[in-house]
């Protein structure tokens, strides 16, 4: 199963009623950065780890549970 990680961080964002202005100063980076993390399938793990740290939720489990998923699923 794909996983889509810039929909699911835009997500967390919302949820956690973030700004993309926000998001941008806490990782140093212009919102257009924030705007293509958003629109992206893949990330550079010390992004996706500032991230996680920032908006205060692991993207890492979501990787993790879908391989253990997929691992049972075999």
């Amino acid at each position: 199963m794909a996983i889509f990680i810039g929909e699911i961080i835009r997500q967390k964002a919302k949820e956690r009623k973030v700004t993309v202005t926000w998001m941008a100063k806490k990782l140093g980076c212009h919102r257009t950065n924030i705007y293509r993390i958003f629109d992206s399938v893949s990330i550079d793990t010390n992004v996706l780890y500032r991230l996680s740290s920032i908006l205060k939720f692991d993207f890492f489990k979501i990787y993790s549970d879908n391989l253990t998923e997929e691992t049972r699923n075999e």
